[in-house]
């Protein structure tokens, strides 16, 4: 296999672009065109170079990819159109990378973009019976997973609010996000109930975005930027007995995240001590302790504890979320992978600013999305 270069990112303001509130409106491809040219910029090639394109979206339609590609101009590529749930574009990175590291092309495009109704996501990543007993209706289906892990392992309403004031704090620094304002934890556990034990704070935003990555092998890595390499792109569906939302059975199976982790670690030869920084997926703010020990970071039940000593900080041991995650940068499905990579990308080359981990070489990203699935993609430095 051949090595795979991240020569350039690019990603536009997450937020809501309707019209109705604080953006203007804007359609998913014209989302999508602002972050290719800024990843296109930030490579510095041309765009007659760019030998195939892969888009991540849930919610646009019939070639996605192609309605952006043409803001900038078609030029007869391939365009591959990704759907893998808030994998998406994590998805569609992997096939980029695989693409190039075969020795198919040597330039590959990718964005992920999204533009997501108010209200509920219409998930229909369940069997039709399923849907009409409300087993897709999210917020409940993690507050059943979050009572279980307070039954199994005691951890505290506190400590999840504790999430959401960490995100939402390194959130403040990241220039893309839907939401830069701190909060208390007096805000989080005060705030309206969603489906209990998840109050609204402990929930994240929908958001509308558009992410792009441009990977490139080795020969074709012109930049003087410092060079991060893909170390891994694991993509795995989850094993039979393991109950979707985290139901009342008890597990039989390994967890998707554990198994995604276990295959990183071996294709890239390094282990979760060896990782400077982590983009976790945190669309309930109990879900990033879960991801956290799921990755291996530590056991199960003591994240809580770890995140009260300040491990998961900016300046802790294991940096978690440094962008604010899905709780301050928003979900806009199909986006939220390559925006954890896009962030990793600026991270391991110095270039985050006033929240740079210093000394970063090692980042890794994780997402799950209907199906049930997980991806996980870990970049070197």
């Amino acid at each position: 296999m051949r090595e795979v270069i991240v020569a350039g990112v690019g990603m536009c303001r997450f937020g809501r672009y309707d019209g109705e509130r604080e953006h203007p409106y804007k359609t998913f491809y014209e989302l999508g065109r602002e972050a290719v040219m800024n990843a296109w910029k930030d490579a510095g090639i041309k765009w007659k170079d760019v030998q195939a394109g892969f888009c991540g979206s849930c919610y646009q339609g019939v070639g996605s990819g192609h309605k952006v590609l043409a803001e900038i101009g078609l030029t007869g590529i391939p365009i591959i159109n990704v759907e893998n749930g808030c994998s998406s574009s994590s998805s569609a990175f992997r096939l980029a990378y695989q693409s190039i590291a075969t020795g198919l092309y040597d330039i590959c495009l990718v964005v992920g973009v999204e533009k997501v109704p108010r209200g509920f996501i219409a998930s229909t990543g369940w069997p039709e019976w399923q849907m009409k007993m409300g087993f897709n209706v999210q917020p409940a289906a993690y507050a059943m997973e979050t009572v279980r892990y307070m039954e199994e392992y005691g951890a505290t309403l506190e400590q999840f609010a504790k999430v959401t004031v960490k995100n939402r704090k390194n959130g403040v620094l990241f220039p893309y996000g839907y939401f830069r304002q701190e909060v208390s934890i007096e805000e989080v556990l005060n705030s309206r109930m969603v489906s209990k034990p998840l109050t609204l704070l402990m929930c994240c935003p929908n958001a509308d975005g558009a992410v792009a990555v441009i990977l490139v092998s080795r020969k074709k890595f012109r930049s003087k930027k410092k060079k991060v390499t893909v170390a891994a792109a694991v993509l795995v569906s989850s094993l039979y007995g393991v109950e979707r939302g985290g139901g009342s059975v008890k597990i039989q199976n390994a967890d998707r995240t554990r198994i995604a982790a276990k295959q990183a670690y071996e294709a890239s030869g390094c282990g979760p001590e060896d990782i400077d920084l982590f983009e976790l997926y945190d669309p309930m703010a109990p879900i990033e302790l879960i991801s956290i020990e799921r990755v291996g970071i530590c056991k199960p039940g003591e994240a809580g504890h770890l995140l009260e000593e300040g491990v998961f900080d900016r300046g802790g041991r294991f940096p978690v979320n440094t962008s604010g995650g899905l709780l301050s940068r928003g979900h806009p499905l199909g986006a939220t992978g390559l925006a954890q990579i896009a962030e990793v990308v600026w991270q391991l080359r110095g270039e985050a600013g006033s929240r740079s981990i210093p000394g970063a070489r090692v980042g890794m990203c994780h997402t799950m999305g209907a199906g049930p699935n997980c991806a996980i993609t870990i970049l070197k430095a």
